[in-house]
């Protein structure tokens, strides 16, 4: 990657489209019926299926694009659309269809197991955080870049795992008003995201855009 910012704009942005907190109602109401223990298991399978499916989206997904015959540009202004879509649902304080549809969240209420879908995939890690692990897999030129972008999938995957763990007393302590606040807020950041990588994409694809 080229500098410094591009490390702050990935950890932000990774961190703000799994939005955590924003999964706690979803995860309450999912696990209602299940043991502390059990809850617990499930929290912690949605976190290892957040990192995993981070990790090899950043070490495999710039393939599976050149394996459709899809440029990284195209695909950076597609994400960056789909992303700004996401960030303007957080704006309205709702969840993005994009992540889980209506039909899938009645179906995962019939579930035993919720951990692996649909709180791993689609909602934390769905297809918002997969188009940033790409697009910044792309950026990635050395070792060293790819090892923080593992490094930082990790961390938001344990991230993921605490706040779960913690839901319980996190839902009591902010309410809903409070995650409400919280994910407009976040929905405001990724908004910027979602920009920054529209407009990088079509500087790329439309250079003449540019041009003095």
């Amino acid at each position: 990657m080229e500098h410094w910012s591009d490390y702050v704009r990935f950890v932000t942005a990774i961190l703000v489209i799994l939005n955590p907190f924003g999964a706690v109602p979803v995860f309450l109401g999912l696990t209602v019926n299940q043991t502390p223990l059990r809850r617990n298991q499930t929290a912690l399978a949605a976190a290892l299926t957040t990192a995993c499916v981070l990790c090899v989206s950043i070490l495999s997904g710039e393939w599976a694009l050149r394996l459709f015959g899809i440029n990284v540009p195209c695909f950076q202004v597609g994400g960056g659309i789909l992303i700004l879509l996401m960030a303007v649902s957080m704006l309205h304080a709702k969840s993005s269809r994009t992540r889980q549809t209506p039909q899938e969240r009645r179906e995962a209420e019939e579930q035993e197991s919720v951990g692996v879908v649909p709180l791993g995939t689609p909602l934390l890690a769905g297809p918002g955080s997969i188009s940033t692990a790409i697009i910044y897999a792309n950026k990635a030129t050395t070792w060293f870049d790819v090892g923080f972008l593992l490094a930082t999938s990790l961390f938001a995957a344990a991230c993921v795992w605490i706040v779960l763990r913690l839901a319980q007393p996190i839902g009591l302590a902010l309410g809903r008003t409070g995650i409400n606040i919280l994910t407009r807020l976040m929905g405001l950041i990724l908004a910027a995201v979602a920009i920054k990588f529209i407009t990088d994409g079509l500087v790329q694809l439309l250079p003449h855009l540019t041009a003095t």
